[in-house]
């Protein structure tokens, strides 16, 4: 299974805002055996999302779209995803009932909190819901594109509630060495070109080491390569 990560929202192309949801995302499909072949943030555009969702919903089986949710008027997340599929925004029942729920749960401490129920809870048409148990906005999946909110918290929990969804056979496997890195090309092309894998070197100047990482979709190619390596590089601790 292979994946890309659309991050929308022109904070992040002005580096108003680090871009931690496509690390962490990233980071979660691959432990769950999931390639990822593309990280694109795009801004507050409609057709520059739509654009963009269309073309990698077509590239690839699953894309992840987070930020741009929300009632504000650069959050134009949902439109650009309903224009990557020519379908409507239409409410959804399911997400302006829990919607109710939170602007209930939450009065006291907001009271003169103003929201356009119905304009919060509209999705693509045909989409299925995801609901937000943490934050307002909710998410939703279209064919294979899942739209997630930018907040942080809110995109972590939602993510939980599909992560069964993606499922890969990827493995990796992780070596560290002090050895420099200019020292060890040959090596990892040969490991590469011997077995197959994908072999990367990832220098960490903080610990004092490379750290090697292979990985591969056959657990014995995948074995094998690592063996190989261990016979072939001086290994730290």
């Amino acid at each position: 299974m292979n994946a890309a990560l659309l991050t929308v929202g022109d904070e992040l192309l002005d580096g108003d805002t680090a871009n931690t949801n496509a690390t962490w995302l990233a980071a979660e499909l691959a432990d769950r055996g999931v390639t990822t072949k593309r990280v694109l943030t795009v801004p507050d555009e409609t057709d520059v999302i739509a654009e963009a969702t269309r073309r990698y919903s077509e590239r690839f089986d699953a894309v992840v779209v987070t930020g741009g949710l929300g009632g504000t008027p650069d959050d134009v997340t949902m439109d650009g995803v309903a224009a990557a599929f020519g379908c409507d925004l239409v409410e959804n029942d399911l997400a302006r009932a829990d919607i109710e729920r939170h602007l209930e749960a939450i009065t006291d401490e907001y009271p003169d909190l103003n929201v356009d129920i119905s304009e919060e809870a509209s999705i693509p048409a045909g989409a299925r819901p995801l609901i937000n148990q943490v934050g307002l906005s909710p998410g939703c999946v279209l064919e294979n594109v899942y739209v997630l909110p930018g907040i942080p918290s809110e995109m972590k929990g939602m993510f939980e509630e599909v992560a069964d969804e993606f499922d890969g056979d990827v493995d990796s496997r992780y070596l560290y060495t002090e050895e420099p890195e200019a020292s060890l090309i040959d090596r990892l092309n040969e490991v590469r070109e011997c077995f197959g894998v994908r072999v990367g070197c990832y220098p960490d100047r903080e610990a004092g080491h490379n750290r090697l990482k292979i990985s591969d979709s056959d657990g014995e190619s995948l074995a094998a390569a690592e063996a190989w390596l261990r016979e072939r590089v001086v290994l730290s601790e």
